[in-house]
């Protein structure tokens, strides 16, 4: 073999591992500030449940990416974002009589709904909650949230044979912060719940003095206040 080819072999190597080299780079998820961006307040969260303990967390957010991060959804049709938007809307009208009640239909629509958009099926809570916090980080925690106010509440009721272990007040926050990753899942052009039916619906339910002016005012200051 002459010294040429031999050259051209060890120059065709070389460019295979770079562009392995490359590749890997490119498809490995990166911890650090690249998780903190893409898992936005679920970092903090998995980082405290492992009591401070960055590279714990940091490996559990890598695995949650290298099993979902090539997961492809595909946007609603529009009558099925309508179909969606009838049922928050309906669900935000039910809190007024039976926040409980809203509460659990919230949590089984963001179920459907990130079905329908092609994450695994909610009845396998955790597998979805994992594929949606690697796709909407910075939201996701509004459905844990009104996932374990509707569990609680039903633990509630079968413990105590009625009321329910959640207040009405923690049931308001839970559907509130639950409808930033249904705005999310619902897509372009699916900006819900007007201003006067959910959170005009929720000051009657747990504040029968609340004013027009209160109503009317941001309602994460209300939360804020609340808290």
């Amino acid at each position: 073999m002459s010294t040429g080819v031999i050259i051209a072999l060890i120059v065709v190597g070389i460019v295979v591992v770079v562009a392995a080299g490359v590749f890997a780079a490119r498809t490995k998820p990166r911890g650090g500030r690249s998780l903190r961006s893409r898992f936005g307040p679920e970092y903090e969260r998995v980082v405290a449940r492992h009591d401070g303990d960055t590279k714990a967390a940091e490996q559990e957010l890598t695995e949650r990416v290298r099993r979902h991060g090539s997961l492809h959804t595909h946007e609603l049709e529009p009558a099925a974002r309508e179909r969606y938007q009838a049922r928050w809307a309906a669900a935000q009208e039910r809190f007024v009589e039976s926040p409980a009640e809203a509460v659990t239909e919230a949590d089984l629509l963001i179920g459907a709904l990130a079905k329908e958009r092609g994450f695994p099926d909610g009845s396998r809570y955790d597998e979805q909650f994992e594929a949606l916090s690697v796709h909407h980080g910075p939201h996701v925690h509004g459905y844990r949230r009104v996932h374990l106010a509707a569990h609680t509440h039903l633990d509630g009721a079968e413990a105590n044979g009625a009321g329910g272990g959640t207040g009405t007040e923690e049931l308001r926050a839970a559907m509130v912060e639950a409808r930033a990753l249904f705005e999310d899942l619902i897509g372009a052009g699916g900006q819900v719940g007007r201003r006067d039916r959910t959170d005009e619906a929720a000051d009657r339910a747990t504040d029968g003095t609340t004013t027009r002016h209160e109503r009317t005012s941001p309602l994460k200051g209300r939360l804020a206040k609340g808290s």
